[in-house]
């Protein structure tokens, strides 16, 4: 096995300059950022790339470039220093407040049922003087920010288990049609794909919707092209205004008080998303993270019994 000798005498400082420097994609505004000279970074980065004997990035005039192994150890490098920073607050809050610190990410559809849970697991006597951050975001987005160390936990929307991370299910979600009151299908009380292949629909663009609602559409030689909007709002907006059926998931609709519209299940194919609650692998950061994560584990899967 080749010695890793050289690359113990890395520093965090190194480590630091290389993210911020890739973030800023500018030697200039990096160097502002973190209070240095440009010819300081420069050298940072040599010396780390010196160290690990291989280049990290390509320069030009106009713009700075990951190599491939750059890439691989971005990566790497984002996580240590995420997790140092992560650190350094979860100090400072456990010594001057007396507080653990958790970081947990959410999916906005699921982010009233993690709530709850949450409100339940502070609410007992053994779970007091915790400190919470929240990021709500797409899936994608907090995936990547549990591999990187950003975040402890999440719970997030998948249709594929998600490679480096403990992944535990905790219930499904099925797809649901959104039809005015007034609606020929809203009276039967139910819609399968055959049923609307000649409709217009309109979905969400981006999160798990593209992958789950896609393959469907075209299984059913869906028609018309559906429009693709952002928010629920908008979805709602459409629907109401009789330009479209509303196909989403079930837990988006959970906040729906609309008299106009009505949630129906979808059938035949009946199609589902996976929610679950993701961490990495390895030991947990402290002892209040290892708890929610059991309490949520119980909590969120019961609360779909």
């Amino acid at each position: 096995m080749a010695s890793t000798l050289p690359l113990r005498a890395l520093t965090l400082r190194q480590l630091q300059c290389f993210s911020v420097l890739v973030e800023e994609g500018q030697f200039g505004r990096a160097a502002r950022r973190l209070s240095i000279t440009q010819p300081a970074l420069s050298n940072a980065i040599k010396q780390m790339e010196k160290l690990l004997g291989a280049e990290l990035l390509t320069r030009s005039t106009h713009r700075l470039a990951l190599t491939p192994v750059g890439t691989e150890v971005l990566a790497r490098t984002d996580y240590l220093v995420n997790t140092f920073e992560v650190a350094l607050r979860d100090i400072e809050s456990t010594v001057q407040r007396g507080r653990a610190f958790v970081r947990i990410g959410v999916i906005p559809s699921a982010s009233a049922r993690v709530a709850a849970s949450v409100a339940a697991f502070v609410g007992g006597d053994a779970q007091h003087g915790v400190e919470f951050a929240w990021r709500d975001a797409p899936s994608n987005a907090l995936l990547a920010e549990v591999r990187s160390g950003q975040l402890d936990l999440a719970v997030a929307a998948i249709t594929e288990p998600p490679g480096g991370l403990v992944c535990i299910d905790l219930f499904r979600d099925p797809l649901v049609l959104v039809v005015r009151r007034d609606d020929p299908l809203a009276a039967a009380g139910g819609a399968d794909w055959e049923a609307i292949g000649g409709e217009r629909l309109v979905l969400f663009e981006s999160g798990s919707m593209p992958a789950l609602g896609d393959p469907a559409r075209a299984q059913f030689a869906q028609g018309s092209e559906p429009y693709r909007v952002s928010y629920s709002e908008t979805l709602y907006a459409l629907v109401r205004g009789g330009l479209a059926l509303g196909l989403m998931p079930r837990l988006y609709t959970s906040s729906l008080r609309d008299d106009e519209l009505v949630v129906l299940p979808l059938t035949r194919p009946g199609i589902e998303r996976r929610i679950v609650l993701v961490y990495l692998p390895g030991p947990m950061r402290n002892v209040a993270s290892q708890a929610l994560i059991a309490h949520l584990r119980q909590a969120l899967v019961a609360s779909a019994a």
